[in-house]
């Protein structure tokens, strides 16, 4: 595994991951009512946080995209 995820895109991964996998349970909207979306958004959160983690994303391996400058 080569790394394809680069410095700024580690911190966009890691501030969206840990927001989805928070806010479910720190606030009162609606959307976090259903149980699949709030298991779906901590799902996500922790493939966001996971990828910036390892700096690899195999979607950005299938799709040639690589923003790691190294």
């Amino acid at each position: 595994m080569t790394a394809n995820v680069g410095s700024m895109d580690r911190i966009i991964r890691f501030i969206i991951g840990a927001a989805l996998i928070v806010l479910p349970y720190i606030t009162e909207m609606a959307i976090w009512a259903n149980p699949m979306i709030t298991y779906g958004a901590n799902a996500v959160g922790a493939i966001l946080i996971l990828t910036g983690l390892f700096r690899f994303c195999p979607l950005f391996k299938i799709l040639g995209i690589n923003t790691c400058r190294a």
